[in-house]
């Protein structure tokens, strides 16, 4: 296995950690989740949809022949981090750390999956 393919598998596993970490507390502590997302200005009935499609969303991650789902399913969670973090800073919770982390382990994924692939663009120098 070459360089490329280990930081993926390293980058990707994180993210999932962290995703699937998330989605449990979504199912397993709802109550705490629910007044996470009222102080945090979001609707609750979202939370159930939201784990679905975060769970989704790892589905195509890890499943090499959903190219475009997988595009779509990076910039997903791209959005979906980039608001958590700043929802977070703006209520001064300090919780962003996790969001942090989940944009690296992102990003890792996402270069490193386009590398292994050899899709990589070259630009002109």
């Amino acid at each position: 296995m070459n360089k490329n393919k280990i930081i993926y598998y390293i980058g990707t596993v994180v993210l999932s950690i962290v995703v699937l970490f998330s989605v449990s507390m979504y199912f397993f502590k709802h109550d705490m989740i629910k007044g996470a997302f009222t102080s945090l200005g979001y609707p609750t009935y979202l939370i159930y949809p939201y784990a679905i499609l975060k769970l989704l969303g790892l589905v195509a991650v890890w499943t090499p022949s959903f190219k475009i789902l997988k595009e779509w399913a990076y910039a997903g969670f791209f959005y979906a981090f980039v608001l958590a973090f700043f929802a977070h800073v703006m209520v001064e919770d300090g919780a962003q750390g996790t969001a942090v982390l989940a944009i690296i382990a992102l990003v890792v994924s996402y270069i490193f999956n386009r590398l292994k692939n050899k899709q990589v663009i070259k630009t002109d120098n």
